[in-house]
């Protein structure tokens, strides 16, 4: 019997040239090369971080230090940081502010005649603003501010200006009805000019040096309040006038050791160091206004700023009559508790007291208190001092 062979199952064998041998470990290299792209680009963002907070910090480190330098105005985080002097005072502060001599709130009287002749020099001084803080002014021959005018309506004011300052000068009176181009002209040092108006608008006016830049002239104390007062009968009979000119001061150093001078960066944020009535911060706390009881006081208010408003109002009573923005032709408001005087304008305003006291007045915008801007009102010559 004979016996067949058995066929056997072929075997195959894959070579490694062949499509697919190795599609598994090729999947795996291209994987492993995304996540190393990936890891690297998030390494980059990551120290990209890291070095924008290390600049940031160098930044606001600097700013830091700049900040503590008078007068310096620095950066940081997109906030501009200046530098306070509020409140600086020497020692012996009280003793200087009781042996200051305040500025004369009284009204004047009005000169005589059809014409009124005001005489006005422009001068460099240095004053002093608060006790002990002196100042490099732009002002008047007597200071900041500069002397009260008080004219009747309908006469006519005759101004001589001359300049005895270092730089060009100028007088804008609010008062007037003129060409500024050919009455508010600057003034050469060493020269001076004249021209006329007459004073037909009835109340309380400013008048400063209108040449430019405007807000540091101002600021530097080239400011001053002119009175327009009606005919008899017009208002009603008033026992006291007081004037008080609102101002502000913008330091580049406490003014302790030596004066300091104008800081334009913080006059443009509106941060001022001292705020006054008068020109010299509390001066009317130390020596107080005074009236008797059941006495009319007018005050009449001019607010210089340069840029603040003055909210004016007395602790402890209201304003029987207030003319606002010194429209004094105008019915007055009645029983008014505080009553805005804005930047370059004025309001006329009437008290009667009937109990003896001590009566602050004050702008109620109150961080203008803390920097120099009340007075007191002594009603009935009672004794002791206050502050608000």
């Amino acid at each position: 019997m004979s016996t067949a062979p058995i066929a056997s199952r072929p075997t195959t064998i894959r070579s490694g040239n062949e499509p697919g041998s190795n599609a598994l470990p090729a999947i795996v290299a291209v994987m492993l090369g995304i996540l190393v792209a990936v890891l690297g680009f998030l390494a980059l963002l990551m120290w990209i971080d890291a070095r924008n907070a290390r600049d940031d910090a160098n930044r606001t480190a600097s700013s830091t230090s700049m900040a503590g330098m008078p007068g310096m105005a620095s950066t940081a985080a997109g906030t501009r940081a200046l530098t306070s002097y509020a409140g600086a005072s020497p020692s012996n502060a009280d003793a200087l502010a009781a042996a200051h001599k305040p500025f004369p709130a009284v009204l004047p009287a009005a000169p005589p005649g059809p014409v009124a002749d005001v005489h006005l020099v422009l001068k460099d001084v240095t004053v002093q603003i608060a006790p002990g803080v002196k100042y490099s002014a732009w002002a008047w021959a007597g200071g900041a501010p500069g002397p009260v005018i008080h004219v009747r309506q309908g006469q006519l004011v005759k101004i001589t200006l001359t300049n005895s300052g270092a730089i060009p000068h100028s007088v804008d009176f609010h008062a007037a009805r003129v060409a500024p181009d050919k009455a508010f002209t600057d003034v050469m040092p060493g020269q001076s000019v004249s021209y006329t108006f007459r004073a037909n608008d009835p109340g309380v006016f400013m008048y400063h040096c209108g040449t430019k830049p405007v807000l540091m002239h101002i600021a530097n104390g080239m400011y001053g309040a002119i009175v327009v007062e009606p005919p008899a009968g017009v208002l009603p009979k008033a026992d006291r006038n007081y004037v008080l000119v609102a101002s502000e001061w913008y330091l580049s150093s406490d003014g302790l050791k030596m004066p300091a001078q104008f800081n334009m960066d913080k006059a443009h944020a509106r941060q001022p160091d001292w705020m006054t009535f008068n020109g010299y911060a509390g001066q009317y706390v130390k020596h107080p206004l005074t009236a008797a009881p059941g006495e009319t006081v007018r005050f009449w208010v001019m607010d210089a700023g340069p840029s603040l408003d003055t909210d004016f109002h007395i602790v402890g009573t209201v304003l029987n009559r207030a003319w606002v923005d010194a429209g004094v032709t105008n019915k007055p408001l009645r029983n008014v508790q505080t009553a805005a005087v804005p930047a370059g304008g004025g309001g006329v305003f009437d008290v009667k007291i009937d109990k003896p006291g001590l009566y602050p007045f004050v702008s109620h915008a109150f961080a203008a208190v803390d920097e120099g801007q009340v007075g007191l009102l002594n009603v009935g010559g009672v004794h002791g001092t206050m502050s608000h």
